[in-house]
């Protein structure tokens, strides 16, 4: 089986990282004789991706003014009002792919959160023609996220693979009949644990993400996330380690830790980790983590995974869904809204401490079968080539 992975950003985000690398492990080991590359808009981050067959630069191409592409475009939307020839050349790269491989693997897990996607329309059509299957591997998707043209675009897909019980109940719920339920694939991936850094308290050391994407959506938040800090500082004795998980140029969560690692750093608790670290090396240190704070989905899919109790400062459906798929509720999730408020922030932390181990003991009941539920992908995949 010749598998394409596509809708794949770049591993700076150690998300997509993780979905890449955990997506290919789980696929290898089921799947014996199993062919998997990779459809990267930024090929040279991702030479960390060993297990891969094959990695494609899918950089959008452009369309020359009063090019003869261009003027084929032109005259194909003032006539038709179609953008498909246009739409076709710039993911051409992704779509000279196509007839090299058997399946094709959407794997941009929450690509469909961020309104319309035309160009991953256009290559999802352009699959179908050539016959080729086509899967939406992971996804989260919002009701709010919905719209007519999205919902045209999801019925072409051979499966759908929904990663929570929120998006997988919604999609249901829109008359979809491809969708199946499985789990995100991180959830198995494996971990790296470098040597601890000078102030970590094993056992007793809190990892804290905040990302960019957070601060654009809700400019007060930072300010609350400040306070939060210092309330950890005053009524623990605990260390902070500082944790990025996303390093892209304009989203690079390193930038703002460093702000509060340079604010905090006098009270001697506070550490910030490495902006260079890969997605099994941050998740090694996340998984000796006390508890985890974090913004970014993969961060808190490595605690989640490693029992480690987690507040997640969530901006979209996968957070919900994921937190209600392992406690049964939508638990210590912050909404948007929410994270610019300091004092629920402080109140959801010092919920957090005082249930420390019964969120430990549901942790360890129910990710085993969340990690069971990632390789049913592969299982759905299999049944769907057959």
């Amino acid at each position: 089986m010749k598998i394409l992975m596509f809708a794949h950003t770049g591993s700076l985000n150690r998300g997509c990282e993780a979905i890449v690398r955990s997506s290919t492990d789980i696929i290898k080991e089921k799947v014996k004789d199993a062919k998997v590359f990779l459809a990267s808009e930024q090929p040279e981050t991702d030479r960390l991706l060993t297990r891969v067959d094959g990695i494609f630069d899918a950089s959008r191409s452009e369309i020359a003014p009063y090019s003869l592409d261009w003027l084929i475009a032109s005259f194909q939307y003032k006539v038709f009002k179609k953008d498909t020839y246009a739409l076709g050349k710039i993911e051409d790269k992704i779509i000279r792919r196509i007839k090299d491989v058997d399946v094709c693997l959407s794997i941009g897990g929450d690509n469909y959160c961020y309104g319309e996607q035309p160009g991953w329309y256009e290559v999802n059509r352009r699959v179908k023609a050539q016959g080729k299957k086509l899967v939406l591997w992971g996804c989260s998707i919002g009701e709010e996220d919905m719209s007519e043209r999205k919902l045209a675009d999801l019925r072409q897909f051979d499966l759908i693979l929904t990663r929570e019980t929120l998006t997988y109940t919604m999609l249901l719920s829109k008359g979809l009949t491809n969708v199946k339920l499985c789990a995100d694939a991180a959830f198995t991936m494996e971990k790296e644990e470098l040597p601890l850094p000078a102030g970590w308290q094993e056992g007793n050391t809190i990892g804290f993400n905040y990302s960019p994407l957070v601060w654009k959506k809700n400019e007060r938040s930072r300010d609350a996330a400040r306070a939060l800090l210092r309330h950890i500082l005053e009524t623990t004795d605990a260390t902070v380690a500082l944790t990025p998980h996303v390093i892209a140029d304009g989203n690079n969560d390193y930038e703002v830790l460093r702000e509060f690692y340079e604010e905090f750093k006098a009270t001697g608790r506070v550490l910030l980790l490495p902006g260079d670290l890969n997605a099994i090396q941050y998740k090694g240190y996340i998984a000796r983590m006390r508890f985890f704070i974090g913004a970014r989905t993969h961060a808190t899919i490595a605690a989640y995974s490693n029992f480690v109790p987690t507040m997640v400062l969530g901006y979209s459906v996968k957070s919900k869904g994921i937190a209600k798929d392992i406690f049964g509720e939508e638990k210590l999730v912050l909404n948007l809204s929410d994270i610019s408020d300091a004092a629920k922030l402080k109140a959801k932390f010092d919920e957090m401490v005082r249930e420390e181990q019964a969120l430990i003991r549901t942790m360890r009941r129910s990710v085993p079968g969340i990690k069971s539920m990632s390789y049913r992908a592969v299982d759905y995949l299999r049944e769907l080539v057959r």
